[in-house]
């Protein structure tokens, strides 16, 4: 059976594996070869230019944006018992995610020779059975062993090689199943680097040819164990940017500090750990810690998120339940057959890998140990649709009209960003003024692209409507406050391992702690002079302290627990994706 250590033969012959589904090796890594030559291209043409709008592709248009957006709720990150190390039933997370209000949801077993042989047909005959009884759009996607990094999701856009495409890239690419873990030196890290690059290149390509519909690749717990290094993160979204498009910026496993068995040092997400010898060397040790739950990448005002989106690029985050095992749950997973091939096998991975599937799980009526809530429960992700379709899903994501919260903080959140002449007659200009108005009445929201002309006003409309119910946990979510978070965009970074915003601030906070029901805010960036972006961010307020930057950056932000203060529902956030302004 396949075992985890990085060296000696495969398990299988891949290329033999490959060839049976219609790829060829050689031809994948030469279509990949020439994605990402001509990404490279497209990469030194826009930094040729001292504007950052070779992006927009990828990050919204001045068209204007729908006036009306369907805001379905998803999670992108699932596993099921086709995983060996989680241990719920297809249907079982289904009955629980559509108990919490989710829409659509993607499965997204762990990528190896099992799953790849044998649990990835299995699912999706489940799968397809679920999406004919249920109203939901599911995905089969893939939890993808990144070469030499962390996890990535990805999603494919259900269709006649979906199926066939997934099983390819996880021959071809998957790090685990090839083993390209753990580089032993600069040279393996670097041959790492480039085969994830290959990967996502390659994707991206069979999109273009049509093999696929639509694919999107986003990095998962990048925090986690530090081996996510930020010239890796520009690698892999520069590779493909319509493909790669962001990360989580909240992990799963929120639940890891009330769990059954939770000690005083656990923490939200299972952020625990220490630099290993692979881990990015760049790192503090604070990076290793969860920030109101959230990823210090993303939780950090003017940190490595807000690094990323200083070039002008589409980043954006995400959060999910990546649920395994619910914490306090009374299931246990179920015997394994009696007899061979079970009797000799020496552990429980190799056990499961006999038909990449564990037993279906049995109710003991005992609290079981686990640290993660049911899809939808606690996190959630609110994908802007014009059209309920997988489509529509994968292309509001891309775009990045996506905005999570923690613990039903919100029941909504829609922002507008609209150009106006400036001073007293803000809003009247209607075209007038050498096109100092706006007479198109044009606006954008999130992942949004505007196009200003310098000295113009740009007017944010935000509108908020609370949650009216109690949560899973008995509370009535209160928002304390609202903040935007903005920055100059200042082009492509001289150091790929650049993870500094230096003028990215909290510019203004909202208190909202009177405030139920609809409500609209509304902020004025007057007379801009340099392009920029605007983010968004709030908290139930309960905990709150000085940002990692210091006061000036972000007075009252997320902060780190301490022993025994992980309870994820007394500290609640919502983030939201960003708005980006081009000054000509």
């Amino acid at each position: 059976m396949f075992d985890h250590d990085t060296h000696g033969a495969l398990p299988i012959d891949t290329d033999a594996e490959l060839r049976q589904l219609g790829f060829s090796r050689r031809e994948m890594l030469r279509t990949a070869g020439i994605a990402l030559a001509a990404g490279a291209v497209a990469t030194m043409a826009g930094n040729a230019s001292a504007a950052p709008a070779s992006a927009s592709t990828f990050a919204g248009t001045t068209a204007g944006e729908p006036e009306a957006l369907n805001w379905l709720v998803g999670d992108h990150h699932v596993h099921t018992q086709f995983s060996h190390d989680a241990k719920y039933r297809i249907a079982q997370q289904l009955d629980a995610a559509q108990r919490y209000g989710i829409d659509w949801l993607a499965f997204t077993e762990h990528s190896n020779v099992a799953h790849a042989e044998r649990g990835l047909a299995s699912a999706r005959e489940q799968i397809q059975h679920e999406r004919e009884t249920r109203g939901m759009l599911l995905f089969q996607g893939l939890e993808w062993y990144i070469p030499g990094a962390e996890h990535a999701t990805v999603l494919v856009e259900p269709g006649a090689d979906d199926a066939r495409t997934l099983r390819a890239f996880e021959l071809a690419w998957d790090g685990k199943l090839n083993r390209w873990e753990r580089p032993v030196d600069a040279a393996q890290a670097a041959e790492f680097e480039r085969r994830a690059a290959e990967a996502i290149a390659w994707l991206g390509a069979q999109k273009r040819a049509g093999v696929v519909g639509d694919a999107v690749v986003l990095a998962n717990h990048p925090m986690r164990l530090g081996i996510d290094s930020p010239h890796e993160f520009r690698l892999w979204r520069d590779a493909a940017p319509d493909i790669m498009i962001g990360m989580e910026g909240a992990p799963g496993a929120q639940a890891s500090a009330i769990s059954q068995h939770a000690g005083p040092g656990d923490q939200r997400g299972e952020y625990v750990n220490s630099p290993r010898p692979d881990s990015w060397p760049g790192y503090p040790a604070d990076a290793y810690r969860p920030y109101g739950g959230f990823d210090w990448a993303t939780a950090t005002v003017g940190g490595l998120w807000d690094a990323l989106l200083a070039e002008g690029k589409p980043f954006w985050i995400t959060s999910n339940s990546d649920n395994h095992l619910t914490a306090k749950d009374t299931w246990v997973t179920g015997p394994y057959p009696d007899g061979e091939p079970y009797a000799s096998l020496p552990s429980e991975y190799d056990r499961w890998a006999v038909l990449g599937k564990r037993p279906d799980p049995i109710d003991t009526g005992v609290p079981q140990g686990g640290s993660d809530f049911w899809p939808g429960q606690f996190s959630r992700l609110h994908t802007g649709v014009t059209t309920r379709s997988y489509a529509g899903v994968l292309d509001a994501m891309r775009r990045g009209r996506m905005w999570v919260d923690h613990g039903h903080l919100l029941s909504g959140f829609d922002v507008r960003a609209q150009l106006t002449m400036p001073g007293k007659g803000r809003g009247r200009g209607n075209g007038a003024g050498g096109g100092w108005g706006n007479a198109a009445g044009r606006s954008v929201t999130l992942g949004g692209r505007l196009t200003a002309k310098r000295g113009q006003d740009v007017v944010l409309t935000i509108t908020v409507t609370t949650t009216d119910y109690v949560n899973a946990a008995g509370i009535l979510p209160q928002l304390a406050h609202v903040d935007l978070i903005a920055g100059p965009i200042t082009g492509p970074a001289a150091d790929a391992d650049a993870m500094r915003a230096p003028e990215t601030r909290v510019v203004h906070r909202f208190d909202t702690t009177a405030r139920r029901g609809t409500f609209t805010l509304t902020h004025v960036f007057e007379r801009v002079e340099r392009p920029f972006y605007v983010r968004f961010r709030g908290s139930d307020g309960k905990r709150n302290g000085t940002g990692y930057h210091g006061a000036s950056v972000d007075p009252a932000g997320p902060i780190r627990h301490g022993a025994g203060e992980g309870d994820p529902w007394l500290d609640t956030w919502f983030y939201a994706n960003p708005i980006f302004v081009d000054v000509v």
